[in-house]
């Protein structure tokens, strides 16, 4: 090989070097299902801009509660507010990067082809559930499950309708027993079924009825170099992807702590 090429191979690896970041890192990092479309739509870009990795492990809140329980140490937690808060007993989360992320309201889905049905009002969703032969629900044990199990016995049809739930969370498939017909109606934050195939967003749950699950932000204390969990929540709070956000179901929030 000639002087000449040797040389600009060199060249070549010294200026790779120079662009590849000294501090690049993999961070680690547990959500809940609700913002998994819109994060990993976003993680790319953040790599790309910054050299880190993002590693996501995207599960039910009571999966992420157990594997925090059981001693996994991720980088940075995505979380209803409510449950983070719940996660400091255990685990110190440092004052820095917790901010009120975004929120995402509850749906109601059908079948594509079908009719819609009307849920404007409380009424009308209570026939609606009452009419339908199968009704697909998230988990009891999760923020939205819960509300709607408040909801139904408000609704005093919580017997009338026991025998038709179908619970599955959305992230484990609820919304495709919808697409496939198994259920006629499903009820899901809206983030987790705005992107799935073969079924029909009819809209949200009338305000009497709605809860939005709050998402935010916390990075633990025994993360002793935070700066890239910080990094990426700089990066997916940036008002420049408002309409990400919004594309994947979610209202981004301004401000935070």
């Amino acid at each position: 090989m000639c002087s000449s090429n040797t040389d600009a191979i060199g060249l070549a690896v010294v200026l790779i070097a120079a662009l590849t970041p000294a501090s690049a890192a993999e961070i680690r990092i547990f959500s809940g299902g609700a913002p998994q479309r819109v994060l990993q739509a976003l993680a790319p870009e953040f790599e790309k801009q910054t050299g880190h990795r993002a590693e996501f492990t995207f599960a039910l809140i009571t999966v992420i509660q157990q594997k925090l329980a059981a001693g996994e140490r991720p980088d940075l937690l995505l979380l209803p507010i409510p449950l983070i808060a719940a996660t400091e007993k255990i685990i110190p989360l440092r004052p820095e990067g917790r901010i009120v992320l975004a929120r995402v309201g509850i749906g109601a889905i059908v079948r594509q082809g079908v009719t819609s049905p009307d849920i404007s009002t409380p009424e009308a969703v209570r026939k609606t559930l009452l009419d339908a032969h199968s009704i697909a629900f998230p988990e009891p044990n999760t923020p939205s499950g819960a509300h709607l199990a408040r909801v139904v016995a408000e609704l005093g049809i919580a017997d009338a309708i026991r025998p038709k739930l179908a619970i599955k969370a959305a992230i484990d498939g609820g919304a495709e027993l919808v697409a496939k017909g198994e259920a006629d109606v499903g009820m899901y934050l809206v983030s987790e079924v705005v992107s799935v195939k073969g079924i029909t967003l009819v809209g949200m749950l009338p305000q009497a009825m709605q809860s939005f699950v709050v998402y935010g932000t916390a990075v633990p204390v025994y993360n002793s170099t935070p700066e890239p969990a910080l990094a990426f929540v700089k990066f997916v709070s940036d008002p420049a992807k408002r309409d990400r956000w919004t594309a994947a179901g979610f209202d981004l929030v301004s401000g935070g702590n």
